[in-house]
Order: structure tokens, then sequence, then C-alpha cells
């Protein structure tokens, strides 16, 4: 115990540059493999939370967007959704890491004042970019079908009292709304979070070995040859945090239901086998 204790202090914050500077090369015990795994696990919450609640706004705007009658607004947020759904994540890693080390090495300059460019190339920024634009555009589409979907009863009546512009969106159509996507989207949020994942496969440099989960899972299995232990170590980390996004999504759904009984019931993981 007093060893695994030991590891803890070592390893346990060696992802964001706190403890050992070296991987281990010898003796990878399961203490090793489960403290370093989940050190990793911080970066695919980093992504994970930073997208969504970045992603969450710009996705109601794109949604409100789509659903507006000039074509100005509706067209380009029509296009950004499109493409984003109609490609895979992976692709979009590539062609952004393509893209952002074709920008001058020294910067950009904008009125005279030099602004870096290098920092977009590493996967803390650069892949984080693209988790949000892609969660945003999956989300601005069930946004927009539940907005398509607010009772024109609640309106009119909204209208009848008198609320109109910004307090009618604020009191009326978006806690409808969200009320309506909440169970598609806690989908999407779990989804992204196991899409996370993929940054260690993309373009994106983990830079001085400050890796995600499956990257240290896959240091463990080429120094061990046996992947049957590190990655289910992976699988169980992301089990438990679906767990507790499931959780807590499962909170904010009873909040926005409380007003409606029996319908503010607990919302039950349903997994998409084709997104």
């Amino acid at each position: 115990m007093s060893e695994c204790m030991q590891i803890i202090a070592d390893y346990g914050l060696r992802s964001i540059g706190i403890g050992e500077k070296l991987l281990p090369k010898t003796d990878f015990t399961l203490c090793k493999q489960v403290v370093l795994i989940g050190s990793g696990l911080l970066w695919n919450i980093y992504f994970g939370v930073l997208s969504l609640l970045i992603g969450f706004f710009i996705a109601t705007g794109l949604a409100l967007a789509k659903a507006s009658t000039r074509p100005w607004l509706r067209k380009p947020a029509e296009a950004f959704i499109f493409v984003f759904r109609g490609s895979p994540l992976f692709i979009q890693f590539f062609m952004a890491y393509e893209m952002l080390v074709l920008l001058p090495r020294a910067g950009i300059d904008v009125f005279g004042i030099t602004i870096a460019t290098n920092w977009l190339t590493r996967a803390w920024a650069g892949a984080l970019i693209v988790l949000i634009l892609n969660t945003a555009a999956y989300s601005a589409q069930i946004f927009y079908g539940a907005l398509m979907s607010v009772p024109k009863g609640d309106l009119e009546a909204a209208d009848a009292y008198g609320m109109t512009g910004w307090r009618l969106f604020r009191r009326i159509v978006w806690p409808t709304m969200l009320r309506l996507a909440w169970p598609a989207y806690t989908n999407e949020a779990i989804f992204l979070f196991h899409a996370t994942t993929l940054v260690f496969f993309s373009s994106f440099p983990a830079f001085q070995q400050k890796g995600d989960a499956l990257y240290y899972a896959s240091y463990f299995a080429g120094q061990t040859f046996n992947p049957f232990v590190a990655y289910p170590i992976v699988a169980g980390y992301f089990i438990l945090l679906t767990l507790c996004l499931t959780g807590l999504f499962g909170v904010v759904n009873r909040r926005l239901n409380r007003h409606i009984p029996d319908a503010a019931g607990r919302i039950r993981y349903r997994p998409q086998l084709i997104r």
C-alpha cells in the first residue's frame, strides 16, 4: 500500500507536468498503470469539459441562426453544421493540424503587433478547437430540432402576456428548447468524452509526453506486449466517467422538468451505434 501511495505521489499528476519527468522503464505494476492512465484522463476531462462549455453556446447561436428567416444567417449556419456533421472527426483533426502548421512560425502581424501562432499546433489548443467545432455542429442540430418542436401554444400564450424579443426567448423558448433537447444532448456529451481518445491518433503532438489516457495505455501496451491490462483500464475509467456524466446531466434534466409532474425521470444512456 505504501508503495502504491508513493506511485500516486510520483505519477498522479504527471500528465500536467507535476511529479516524475520520465516515464517508468521497468516494473510495470498494476498500480503504476492505473495511476498513470488516470493521470492522462485529466486531459480527456479537460478536452471534454471545455468543448462542452464553449460548444454549448456556439451551438445555441447556430441553432438560432439556422432557424432564422434571414438567408445571410441561415445559409452559413447550415453549411457549418453540414460540413462538421458530414465529415469524420479524425479527418477534421488531420486537416486542422495541416492548416495550422502552415501558419508562419514567427507569428502573424496585426496592426504592428506580432501574434504567436505556434501554440495552435499543440494538442491542448488545436485539438480542443476541433472538438469545440465538432460538438457545436452536432449540438446545434439537436437544439434546432428542439427549437422547431417548441409548442406553438406556449408561444401564443407568451404573446398574449406581451412577451417579445429577448424576454420571450429567455423565459419561454430557451428553457423549452433545452428541456426537449436534453436527453439527446446527454448522449452527445457522452459521445464527445469518448471521442477525446481520438486526440491520441491525431497529428497534434503530446508536448513533453504529457498525453491523455490512451497515450499512457499505448505506452504500457508497447512496453509489456500485453494490451489486455492497459486498455481495459482505460475502458474502466471511461465507464466511470460515463456514469458521472449521466448522473450530472440527470440532475439538470430534473431541474429543467421540475414543473412537469412525472416528467423529470432519470436519463438513460442509449449508446449510438451510428452517429
